[in-house]
């Protein structure tokens, strides 16, 4: 994985919530996504810029 996709400020981390439940994200390293469970949704972090749109953001299957 490209290194300078997956860093992200951890300060900017903290204060990110999900656009659509307004709830915590956690970081996927493996897949450099921000994670909602509550959304059921996953963000793409993109040139180290997380991608806070829903309509980029990838639905996960329980």
């Amino acid at each position: 994985m490209d290194e300078r996709l997956s860093k992200v400020d951890p300060k900017l981390l903290d204060l990110l919530v999900c656009p659509l439940t307004k709830g915590r994200l956690s970081l996927n390293r493996e897949t450099n996504e921000l994670v909602s469970q509550g959304a059921h949704l996953a963000y793409p972090i993109r040139d180290g810029i997380p991608i806070m749109l829903v309509s980029e953001a990838r639905k996960i299957e329980d």
